[in-house]
C-alpha cells in the first residue's frame, strides 16, 4: 500500500553524524519538525536550526517551499537563517584578512537564498557592505565577493535601488572607468550599474554622469565575453532609460568619445561603437552565448527604435519641404533638374507631373504626399526612398524606368512597393516595441553599416523587383508579391 500523499521519505543529514532516514509528515508544522529532527541528535535549542536542501544552491526549507520535497530528497540540519545571518555579519567586519574573505564566500553564497537575504538585510547588511566599498581598504577577492553578495541580495528585490548614495555610485563607476581592474570586480560593477539605471530613474541620471563611452569601449576590446555582454548590457539599460529627447541624434556632439551616455542616438550611429562591436564581439572566434546573443538583440531593436518618430509621422501635403523630397525623387528619376518653372502652360506641367508620378508608382498621381499619410510607416517610406535614389543612383533610376517602360498591367510600382516594404521591415523588425526578454535574434549585418535600415531597404527593394519580374507578375499580384517579401527578408539577412 503507498504512503500517503502527506508523507515524504527524506534523509537529513547532520556534520559528525550518519544521516538519518526519516518520514515527515507535511502537515506537521515545520517547527515541529525540525524539533523533532534536533531531539535526534540531542540538540537543543532546535529554535536556532534550520533545514536546507543538500545540493549546490542550500535553499533554507521555509512553509513556502516546502511542498518541493519529493520522496528521496537529501536534506541537511543547518543553523537557522537568522543565526547564520548573525555570524556572518560578525565574521565579515574580522580584522584577519583570511577570516574575513571566507566570510564574504560565504555571503555571496548564501545571499542566493531570498530566506537569509531577508534575514541579513534586516541586520542592515546592505548598508554594512556599501560602506566596506566605499572604505576602499578592499581590493581583490575581497572587493570581488562584497560585490558578488551585494548584487546577490539586490537581485531579490527586498530593498530600493533609490537609497543608495552617490559616493557609493562614484565608486562603483570607478572600478569601470579604471584600465586595469579585476576582471571579478569589473563584472559585478557593470552589473550593479546596470542594475541602477534600469531600476531607478534617478540612478540613470547618476550613472550617465560618470561614465562616458570612451571609458567603456576598451572593456569592448578585450577577449572576456562575460565582460563584453555586461558593458553592452549597461549601453542597453542607459538608452532604454534615456529620456525621449536625450533619444535624439544631436549633431553638435563633436567629441564622441567623451559624451555623456545620455546622448544615446550618437552613439549607438557613430562608426567607431558599431566597429568595435563588429571586429571584437560579433567576428571573434569566441562563439556567441545566449546572453551576448541576447544583448546584442536588444542594441539592434533600440538602435532601430530611433526610427520609431520617422515612422509615426504623417507627411503635410501642404508642408513645402517635404513636397520637395518628392520632386528630389523625380529630378533623380527623370533629370529635369534643368527644367524651366516657367516652361509651358500650368495644365501642361500638371500632366507631366502627373505622369511622372505614375511612373514612379505612387497610388495618388496627382499628389503622391497623400500617399504618405498613411501611418505606419509614415514619412519613415519617403526616407528610404530618397536615401535608395541618392546613395544608389544607378539601381533607383534602373527600377523605375525598367517598370516605367512595361505595360502598365506588368509593373512594379516603385512608390507603393516602397511603402509596403517599408511597413512591413517595420513589422518585422518589430520598430517601436520594447525588446522581449527572451529574444536573442539579432542580425550581423545590421551592425556592418551606419545607415543599415536603409541600407536593407535598399537590398529588399531590389530584390523584391527582381522577384515581381520573375514571377512576371500584374497589378493584380502585387498583394500576391508582398506575401514573398518575408522570404525576401530572410534572404536579405543571410548574404
Amino acid at each position: 500500500m503507498p504512503p500517503p500523499a502527506d508523507i515524504v521519505k527524506v534523509a537529513i543529514e547532520w556534520p559528525g553524524a550518519f544521516p538519518k532516514l526519516m518520514e515527515i509528515d507535511q502537515k506537521k508544522p515545520l517547527s515541529a519538525i525540525i524539533k523533532e529532527v534536533c531531539e535526534g541528535w540531542s540538540l537543543g535549542s532546535h529554535e536556532t536550526y534550520a533545514l536546507q536542501i543538500a545540493d549546490a544552491t542550500n535553499f533554507y526549507i521555509t512553509e513556502k517551499n516546502r511542498n518541493d520535497i519529493k520522496n528521496g530528497s537529501i536534506l541537511r540540519l543547518t543553523t537557522s537563517p537568522y543565526q547564520t545571518a548573525l555570524q556572518l555579519h560578525e565574521r565579515i567586519q574580522s580584522s584577519s584578512m583570511d577570516a574575513k574573505l571566507e566570510s564574504l564566500k560565504d555571503l555571496a553564497n548564501a545571499s542566493r537564498d531570498i530566506t537569509f537575504a531577508q534575514e541579513f538585510i534586516n541586520l542592515d547588511g546592505i548598508s554594512l557592505l556599501t560602506q566596506m566599498v566605499e572604505s576602499g581598504t578592499d581590493f581583490g577577492d575581497l572587493l570581488s565577493f562584497t560585490l558578488t553578495a551585494f548584487v546577490e541580495l539586490m537581485d531579490h528585490g527586498i530593498v530600493s535601488w533609490d537609497t543608495f548614495s552617490v559616493a557609493f555610485i562614484k565608486k562603483i563607476a570607478s572600478f569601470v572607468n579604471k584600465t586595469a581592474m579585476d576582471t571579478a570586480v569589473l563584472q559585478r560593477s557593470l552589473a550593479i550599474l546596470e542594475s541602477m539605471v534600469l531600476n531607478s530613474q534617478d540612478l540613470y541620471h547618476k550613472v550617465a554622469q560618470e561614465i562616458t563611452i570612451g571609458q567603456l569601449i576598451p572593456h569592448l576590446q578585450g577577449t572576456d565575453q562575460d565582460i563584453q555582454t555586461y558593458t553592452i548590457a549597461v549601453i542597453n539599460a542607459l538608452f532604454l532609460k534615456a529620456p525621449e529627447e536625450k533619444r535624439q541624434f544631436d549633431e553638435n556632439i563633436v567629441d564622441i568619445l567623451n559624451c555623456p551616455l545620455t546622448e544615446m542616438a550618437h552613439i549607438l550611429a557613430q562608426k567607431q561603437l558599431r566597429s568595435i562591436i563588429l571586429t571584437n564581439v560579433i567576428r571573434s572566434p569566441t562563439p556567441i552565448n545566449d546572453e551576448m546573443a541576447h544583448q546584442l538583440y536588444v542594441l539592434q531593436v533600440l538602435n532601430f527604435n530611433l526610427l520609431e518618430d520617422r515612422m509615426m509621422t504623417k507627411m503635410d501635403p501642404q508642408d513645402q519641404a517635404q513636397r520637395d523630397i518628392i520632386f528630389e525623387l523625380r529630378r533623380i528619376a527623370f533629370d529635369v533638374e534643368s527644367e524651366p518653372n516657367n516652361g509651358g502652360s500650368i495644365e501642361k506641367r500638371k500632366s507631366m507631373y502627373t505622369r511622372d508620378y505614375k511612373k514612379l508608382g505612387f497610388i495618388n498621381h496627382v499628389n503622391p504626399a497623400v500617399d504618405f499619410t498613411q501611418i505606419p510607416p509614415g514619412m519613415l517610406a519617403l526616407d528610404n526612398m530618397l536615401y535608395f535614389a541618392k546613395h544608389h543612383q544607378d539601381a533607383y533610376i534602373r527600377i523605375v524606368l525598367e517598370n516605367s517602360s512595361r505595360e502598365d498591367k506588368h509593373e512594379c510600382p516603385f512608390g507603393r512597393s516602397s511603402i509596403e516594404l517599408t511597413k512591413m521591415l517595420c513589422e518585422i523588425l518589430k520598430v517601436g516595441e520594447l525588446p522581449s526578454e527572451n529574444c536573442h535574434d539579432f542580425h550581423p549585418m545590421f551592425f556592418t553599416h551606419d545607415r543599415s535600415f536603409e541600407e536593407f531597404f535598399c537590398i529588399c527593394i531590389q530584390l523584391l523587383n527582381k522577384t515581381w519580374k520573375e514571377m512576371r507578375a500584374t497589378s493584380e499580384d502585387f498583394n500576391k508579391v508582398g506575401r514573398v517579401a518575408p522570404l525576401v527578408f530572410q534572404a536579405c539577412v543571410s548574404c
